[in-house]
């Protein structure tokens, strides 16, 4: 992973935590996805995996994805392997939780590849918890209490404006 993209990894996690973006997704991906959502993962890119580094072994942890249309990136279907986290040494636990979560790594990571190729990055949150992290991680709230938007490069008002209603014209996404 470039440099750029290895530092947004917060430094305790390092050691046995890996975020990267995935080609495709897979079974693992899919079954992670069924267990959070109910129906398969998303079959087009960008995917962000989280890997937890168990001896020789990685392991997914963690999944994102980051769906981009048109000026915009669209964030969701963020899902942890809860049973996998309880599995880990406790002070690998406790690192990551004193590092924000999985989600906060696998968002800034997704954030600075991606982000800097658009005018904006909409999540779509009915979640306290995404919500939350998606704050954490530079989001801002608009004018909807589901919808946060990351603003990658000054717009003016006017541009703002245009690409906060059509993301919240898709509704849920």
């Amino acid at each position: 992973m470039p440099a750029s993209l290895d530092k947004v990894v917060d430094p305790r996690l390092r050691d046995f935590i890996v975020v990267t973006e995935i080609g495709e997704t897979n079974a693992l991906v899919d079954a992670l996805f069924q267990r959070k959502y109910g129906h398969p993962s998303p079959d087009y890119p960008h995917h962000v995996g989280t890997f937890w580094r168990d001896g020789d072994a990685l392991r997914l942890v963690h999944y994102l994805h980051f769906l981009e249309s048109g000026d915009m990136w669209l964030i969701g279907g963020a899902c942890t392997d809860g049973n996998l986290v309880r599995s880990m040494p406790k002070q690998h636990r406790e690192a990551i939780d004193a590092a924000g979560g999985l989600m906060l790594q696998a968002t800034r990571y997704g954030l600075a590849k991606f982000g800097p190729r658009k005018d904006a990055i909409f999540g779509h949150c009915g979640d306290a918890r995404s919500f939350g992290v998606l704050m954490q991680a530079g989001f801002q709230p608009e004018d909807d209490p589901h919808l946060l938007a990351y603003w990658p490069r000054l717009l003016g008002e006017k541009r703002r404006r245009e690409l906060f209603d059509w993301a919240k014209g898709l509704g849920a996404f």
